[in-house]
């Protein structure tokens, strides 16, 4: 009878560390799947909440990161004004050269001829609306790129390049590939701020970046294209346009968490590269990925 229950327990525990397996392989199929007929590169990395369930696809490949890395400089500014450095409501001038004209800027749209604002008007004009005026402003204010690429890896964060603002990036398309990331470091980089573990942010400024991460505007068909409505998902897009002679996109981004009705949530970070698809299908190679995620995700709790 002991013999038995010591095989019944072995068995047991046997498939208990299978199913995860299964899980992972699964939904690592689906993805492959979703990315096989495309004629594109595509990087994912995605993690459940309590770090138990990875998947990696080109997680470690780098891909240019484009307006993802206002998220990065948000963090920084956070983490500085916690630091006495500055305050959310210090303000900023910004001189009407300064707001890139023929450049996205919906702060310009508002003020033409330029003006003062409080740093977190500006940050959530960076993040949440992906505003290229208000990124370069915080980039003068630390010190440029080169200092937020630097911050990030005096905490661990590896493989991220930052070494150029958008006003460069915008100027010239081979300039973009200057600031890149990896699928793995994006979301490790979110599973660091939102968890906070180690503190990098104070109740305020952690409240304040995630807010402006759930009120991103851009992008809503790509992470959240396909999510059930009402999903909250906190994000920032990254996207470069077609190129003007090959009509390649070289980033179509989506990188944040998604957060599951019974409170679990996911991180999440999809890169689309040297695609020759057209723009609703990077999206939408997106979409299906987030959504292949969340069934997963959602599967595992029954």
């Amino acid at each position: 009878m002991t013999r038995i229950l010591l095989l019944v327990t072995i068995v047991v525990l046997f498939l208990a560390n299978q199913i995860p397996a299964q899980g992972k392989d699964d939904l690592r199929g689906k993805i492959e799947q979703i990315v096989s007929t495309k004629k594109a590169v595509v990087g994912v990395s995605i993690a459940s909440g309590d770090g138990k369930d990875e998947v990696f696809i080109n997680g470690g490949k780098r891909f240019p990161m484009q307006s993802v890395f206002k998220y990065h400089i948000g963090l920084m500014m956070l983490a500085e004004i916690d630091k006495g450095k500055f305050t959310l409501d210090q303000q900023v001038e910004i001189k009407k050269d300064q707001m890139l004209p023929g450049m996205w800027s919906p702060l310009r749209e508002e003020n033409p001829e330029g003006g003062s604002f409080p740093i977190s008007k500006l940050i959530e004009y960076s993040v949440s609306q992906s505003d290229n005026a208000t990124c370069d402003a915080l980039l003068r204010l630390l010190g440029g790129p080169v200092a937020v690429e630097n911050y990030f890896k005096k905490h661990g964060i590896k493989d991220i390049a930052i070494r150029i603002n958008e006003e460069t990036m915008q100027s010239n398309w081979d300039m973009m590939f200057r600031n890149w990331t990896t699928p793995k470091a994006a979301n490790e980089v979110l599973r660091k701020f939102y968890e906070n573990k180690k503190k990098l942010l104070s109740q305020i400024t952690h409240d304040f970046i995630w807010k402006a991460m759930r009120d991103t505007s851009t992008g809503p068909k790509r992470l959240k294209g396909q999510l059930p409505a009402g999903t909250v998902v906190a994000h920032k897009t990254g996207y470069s346009g077609a190129h003007k002679t090959t009509g390649i996109y070289a980033a179509v981004n989506d990188i944040g968490i998604v957060f599951l009705p019974d409170g679990r949530h996911f991180f999440i970070s999809a890169f689309v590269t040297d695609s020759r698809e057209d723009f609703d299908t990077n999206e939408k190679i997106i979409a299906d990925i987030a959504k292949a995620a969340w069934d997963h995700f959602v599967s595992r709790a029954k």
